[in-house]
């Protein structure tokens, strides 16, 4: 299957580890230049960058206006074929016991960053690019272990991708979404350290084991790539049968 993304320009959010770093190296294989994100840690910014041969390096919080403003200011005059809007945060915020630093984290980051990004980066994409948010099964499913806010977050991202599919169809613009189910990454390290925690996840996934970073970089290399050119507006489940 020919997915060459040769000539082609790349931004992907969070991109300095997990997902992203694992989706930056997939594009990059497929012959993009991709722009490495990040919000805190340059070393790991840069650890990426230098495995991609070089790749370009923007950093910024997308839970801060003023930082999405910036990030969009240093982008102009780079014409993009691909965004993908990985970044997000995960947290347990419990009904009944949340606080207001964390509801906020969240919310500015897993939904408002996603959103206002998207729009400021709308001068820099070309006809006919390809929006890919991640999203999670987490949005279609429920639980009681107190993440309600993060569900509700994923949620939002998969409707941001159905209305802007519509919005942006006129410029030939696709945008689709990868919906995870638990993937091993440092990010859930910690929840996934506990043995029971981790037996009772595996058993949830139909195929019986977790999944890694690479299966959701392919997802997304697909979405990008000329094979999925009459999708728009989906979200694909990408969780070893979670949500069956």
């Amino acid at each position: 299957m020919d997915t060459s993304l040769s000539g082609q320009v790349a931004f992907v959010t969070g991109s300095s580890r997990g997902i992203g770093r694992a989706i930056a190296g997939k594009l990059t294989q497929a012959g993009a230049s991709v722009i490495i994100h990040y919000r805190a840690n340059r070393t790991a910014a840069e650890n990426a960058a230098a495995e991609l041969g070089g790749a370009r390096i923007v950093q910024g919080d997308l839970g801060s206006t003023t930082d999405i403003e910036r990030i969009a200011a240093e982008l102009r005059g780079t014409e993009l074929d691909i965004l993908v809007n990985n970044a997000g945060v995960w947290r347990a915020t419990p009904l009944g016991a949340s606080t207001l630093d964390v509801v906020q984290e969240v919310l500015s980051t897993n939904i408002l960053g996603v959103f206002w990004l998207t729009q400021a980066l709308l001068p820099s994409l070309r006809e006919g690019a390809r929006i890919v948010n991640i999203s999670s099964v987490a949005g279609r499913t429920a639980s009681a272990e107190g993440r309600s806010l993060y569900r509700a977050s994923k949620a939002a991202v998969d409707a941001f991708t159905r209305n802007w599919a519509l919005e942006l169809a006129s410029r030939r613009i696709r945008v689709n979404a990868v919906a995870p189910g638990m993937i091993e990454t440092d990010m859930t390290a910690e929840h996934l350290s506990d043995p029971e925690t981790r037996a009772r996840l595996e058993k949830r996934h139909p195929l019986g084991k977790l999944g890694d970073a690479a299966e959701i970089a392919d997802a997304v290399l697909f979405l990008c790539a000329n094979q999925s050119r009459f999708m728009t507006g989906q979200s694909m489940n990408v969780s070893g049968g979670f949500v069956v």
